[in-house]
């Protein structure tokens, strides 16, 4: 290579080491982003119903033991886990792993629910409209529409007033 080709690359390197450097971390973000809201699925995906309005972030959905279904303007915080699965724990090894009923534990999340991050829901429930669901409790039994619950397991903390017609 000619010496002014040499000092061409030299001169050229830097600046060319920068962008991509730039572009390589800008992609590497968005890969970040597009991770924290893309939600995850175990089972038929046809068994999962969620409205375009709807925001659930980064959920994990099971859909081995039943049907979950979203309300219009659901939102979650980040890492919720709804789980329609369970295993006969009288069963062992193997026979464990296989054993759990393929339907009659759906999860019905009502219109306008907001579960907070880290929560985790069991089936069959279903959490009424507009209630809300504080961040790491476990939800196993219904939550009635406009109801805060909190804890592992949920307990009914307060009552929401339904705006007036």
């Amino acid at each position: 290579m000619r010496l002014l080709d040499r000092l061409i690359t030299r001169a050229l390197r830097g600046p060319l080491d920068a962008l991509v450097a730039e572009q390589v971390a800008r992609q590497v973000q968005e890969l970040k982003l597009d991770a924290l809201y893309s939600c995850r699925w175990h089972g038929d995906r046809s068994r999962l119903h969620i409205p375009d309005t709807a925001v659930v972030n980064n959920a994990l959905f099971n859909m081995s033991g039943g049907t979950i279904t979203i309300g219009e303007y659901a939102f979650f915080g980040h890492d919720v886990a709804v789980l329609t699965g369970t295993h006969d724990i009288e069963q062992f090894g193997r026979a464990r792993q296989l054993a759990f009923p393929r339907s009659g534990r759906d999860v019905v999340i009502g219109d306008g629910v907001w579960l907070a991050s880290d929560v985790l829901v069991l089936g069959p429930v279903t959490i009424g409209e507009h209630a809300v669901v504080a961040g790491g409790s476990l939800v196993r039994e219904d939550v009635e529409p406009y109801t805060v619950v909190a804890g592992r397991p949920a307990k009914v903390i307060k009552k929401i007033t339904p705006p007036t017609a």
